[in-house]
């Protein structure tokens, strides 16, 4: 598939279909597309964990109180390990972390639906509770679950931002792009 087929097909996936099981390869696949991710100062601090069982999958969904989470077979948890990336950028690092959290996600979500499977980009879950479900140590931060699936049926996919809504050029609001002044003896 295209890259700009893929970035227009991804959407936010609520009904997954539960005769259809993904391959347990496929969301490997996923994953590995994740660890190409952009990294600051080629620290990586991102760990996976993949979940298949049912009852933590159960447990997950109630955590995150979304009930379709709980409907398919494997779950992805993203988690950011940001103390080397602290330790070389101070502060700054904990924004670093986040930032190639963010982009990983990105890349497995698109890779998912380069192999025709849908997820979800959980983020509202107590955290204490996603950790003590998936003994994940209390210095780990879980950045998201991605339920992992094939999408029941094909949903709407719903409006994104109009590019003239969102760029700016040069300056905050500035909404036009100024031409460079071409010399006199070039212009036609």
């Amino acid at each position: 598939m295209d890259l700009d087929k893929v970035i227009k097909e991804r959407h936010s996936v609520r009904s997954f279909a539960k005769i259809k099981k993904p391959n347990y390869k496929q969301v490997l696949a996923a994953v590995e597309a994740a660890t190409k991710a952009p990294l600051a100062g080629n620290i990586y601090g991102i760990k996976y964990i993949v979940v298949s069982d049912k009852e933590k999958i159960k447990e997950l969904a109630d955590a995150s109180q979304q009930d379709f989470v709980g409907e398919v077979d494997f779950i992805v948890a993203v988690c950011t390990d940001k103390k080397d990336l602290i330790r070389n950028y101070a502060d700054r690092g904990k924004v670093y972390a986040r930032q190639q959290a963010g982009a990983a996600i990105e890349n497995l979500m698109l890779k998912l639906v380069d192999l025709g499977l849908a997820t979800c980009w959980i983020g509202a879950f107590s955290d204490e509770t996603v950790k003590r479900i998936l003994k994940v140590t209390d210095d780990i931060d879980v950045e998201a679950l991605l339920p992992v699936g094939y999408e029941l049926g094909k949903s709407k996919q719903k409006n994104k931002p109009n590019l003239d809504d969102v760029i700016f050029f040069d300056v905050w609001k500035n909404r036009y792009m100024k031409p460079k002044r071409m010399p006199e003896s070039t212009q036609v």
